[in-house]
């Protein structure tokens, strides 16, 4: 049986949750929104409303912070994810992840698919998972297929870091988790990854850890 809120009108359900102002309450591990499925969207959202939308979900990533966010981590099953990453990592750091700046995007309707067989795993977290990472082997590669909040089409090739995040928030919008793609004998609180995983590449809690990458 639907709860109450599961019948209200998703955009009834967004004017609501964007009445207060600023940052939005993120959604936790548990909560079934995290688990299910978003809508396709198809224009559930007025333009203005989109627009509101989209821009509290850009000030609720920064206030995270975080280089991602999906629509369904703050209570709304729509598939549309926004990122931004300014890569503030020391050189080292951004050339062994790959990690490259990316300017604010949204993302809908997005569909990734990997291109090649290269993976890579590194240590991933999630703002819906807080005080939590464990490494996570993904495509190295990806194409990205969607549309921006404009409805102009996406059809692009991510690598390297932001491959990862789009793989990261797409998977939001099917009702994955990061854990459920992680090794779990990486499993790491921040506190601990902060004492001892701070490395370019996770090969070292690998063999501390007792697991394998690929």
């Amino acid at each position: 049986m639907a709860s109450p809120s599961d019948r209200v009108p998703l955009a009834e359900r967004v004017e609501e949750l964007l009445a207060p102002g600023g940052p939005l309450p993120i959604v936790a591990a548990g909560d079934p929104v995290l688990r299910r499925g978003a809508e396709p969207y198809d224009g559930q959202l007025a333009p203005a409303l989109l627009a509101r939308f989209v821009e509290s979900l850009r000030v609720t990533m920064h206030a995270a912070p975080g280089v991602g966010l999906a629509a369904p981590q703050v209570g709304v099953p729509l598939r549309i994810a926004v990122i931004e990453d300014p890569a503030p990592v020391p050189e080292e750091v951004g050339v062994a992840r790959g990690r490259v700046p990316q300017p604010f995007r949204v993302l809908v309707n997005p569909v990734y698919q990997p291109v090649g067989t290269a993976r890579a795993a590194f240590f991933e977290g999630c703002l819906s998972v807080p005080g939590w990472q464990a490494v996570v082997a993904r495509p190295a590669r990806v194409r990205l297929t969607g549309a921006d909040e404009h409805g102009h089409p996406l059809d692009e090739m991510f690598t390297g870091w932001p491959a990862r995040i789009v793989q990261h928030e797409t998977d939001h919008l099917d009702g994955t988790l990061y854990l459920d793609r992680a090794e779990l004998r990486s499993l790491s609180s921040n506190t601990a990854m902060a004492e001892r995983w701070t490395q370019p590449t996770p090969a070292t809690a690998a063999e501390a850890l007792g697991f394998e990458l690929p």
